[in-house]
């Protein structure tokens, strides 16, 4: 399982930077500009793990010394780490985590009844590389009930920090049936800003993958509460 899971990253790394020049092109406008918008902070949640899975690396969709993958749809999320100017921000350490497909968090907290799965790593963390690069290959998490009113939308949850910034935030998939529901979605400063760009995998993929490409912008410091 060890030598597949570095086989994995290798493709990433060599997928990302296949793609950099077209996937990242939504980006193109803005590093022209003098300054960049900010990503937008988001609440933590409260289902940031309690106790961190051993295995934290790239790829979330299997767990080393287990035989299976993940239930779900791929995602091969990917993206850059700039400063308000558009540079590279290189050895940030970068934490997400999220809900499995069936939606549920493996948190003793979480009160949703969905099955857990116990060939997803759910939490991952690394750090950028020198171009300010990220890759973590996961599953698209699915929905889950807040409230009988509320039902959140998929969602990845962040944790960026750099040598002198901070941001706590949540990535978006465009495109959901839940996003025009989703009070958080709706509620935030700059909704554009956490939404992905996705498209379709390369022949090196999964058929049924997804490629997810996320900038993310560091600036001024914040961080989330806790609901």
């Amino acid at each position: 399982m060890k030598s597949e899971k570095a086989i994995s990253r290798r493709r990433i790394l060599r997928m990302f930077t296949a793609l950099s020049g077209f996937a990242l092109s939504g980006a193109t406008r803005s590093l022209l500009a003098r300054s960049l918008e900010p990503t937008a902070g988001q609440i933590m949640g409260p289902f940031y793990p309690v106790l961190k899975p051993l295995d934290q690396d790239a790829d979330l969709t299997v767990i080393s010394g287990k035989p299976g993958r993940a239930k779900g749809q791929i995602i091969h999320l990917m993206g850059r780490l700039l400063d308000l100017d558009g540079k590279p921000i290189p050895d940030a350490r970068i934490e997400r985590w999220q809900a499995n497909t069936y939606g549920r968090y493996d948190h003793p907290r979480d009160p949703n009844t969905a099955p857990l799965d116990p060939n997803f790593q759910g939490y991952g963390v690394q750090h950028t590389d020198g171009q300010g690069r990220y890759r973590f290959k996961t599953i698209k998490p699915g929905p889950y009930p807040v409230s009988d009113a509320w039902t959140r939308t998929p969602h990845i949850h962040f944790d960026i920090r750099s040598r002198t910034d901070r941001l706590v935030t949540q990535m978006y998939f465009p495109g959901e049936p839940l996003n025009e529901e989703d009070q958080l979605l709706q509620g935030a400063s700059d909704q554009e800003s956490l939404l992905a760009k996705l498209m379709p995998p390369t022949e090196e993929m999964e058929a049924d993958s997804r490629i997810a490409v996320w900038d993310i912008v560091l600036g001024r410091s914040s961080e989330g509460g806790s609901s």
